[in-house]
């Protein structure tokens, strides 16, 4: 059995866990989030792994990299991900990652990019189901108002994200 080398990290906006398998990132999403076990169950399963509290390399490039994003200092990430999910669900997580710094889409618009536009509930989904948060950037998904919907760290995260990008315009901020 492999194992998923865990580290809880408390950034600035919320508890986070980060998880190492096979020298890759296969898990960077929110401590508390509603659907917490269900999550962890999936990643273990389809890695056949173990989580282990144990220190990893990875871990401190992992976060010096989150702190420059943070600071505003970094707009990408450069580390391997190793995803857990469906064949959909990575194809929706692989668009995720096209969405520029900064920027916005909507729901509508990522499933179109997906050649499928009445997949839009199962896009939704799949962008709630992601458990690399900020790296696959699903908080860059809004609503076709521009209102700021569904975040598995809470809208408040959600919000925090796009203002540290400046992906929020001045009544957007005010929304909330």
């Amino acid at each position: 059995m492999n194992k998923i080398y865990i580290r809880p990290y408390s950034s600035p906006i919320g508890n986070l866990i980060i998880g190492i398998c096979d020298n890759r990132l296969c898990l960077l999403d929110w401590q508390y989030r509603k659907q917490r076990e269900a999550i962890d169950h999936r990643i273990t399963n389809h890695l056949d792994a173990c989580y282990a509290t144990e220190h990893h390399q990875m871990h401190d490039e992992i976060i010096e990299q989150l702190q420059g994003y943070f600071s505003k200092k970094q707009m990408t990430f450069n580390f391997p991900l190793l995803f857990s999910g469906s064949t959909f669900q990575k194809a929706v997580w692989n668009e995720l990652m096209k969405i520029p710094y900064g920027q916005t889409i909507t729901y509508l618009t990522l499933s179109r990019k997906l050649n499928n536009e009445k997949a839009i509930r199962a896009v939704a989904s799949a962008n709630g189901a992601n458990t690399l948060s900020i790296i696959v950037p699903c908080h860059r998904v809004i609503a076709s108002n521009g209102e700021l919907t569904g975040y598995a760290g809470g809208l408040t995260a959600k919000k925090k994200l796009l203002q540290i990008e400046g992906a929020l315009n001045k009544g957007q901020l005010n929304l909330f």
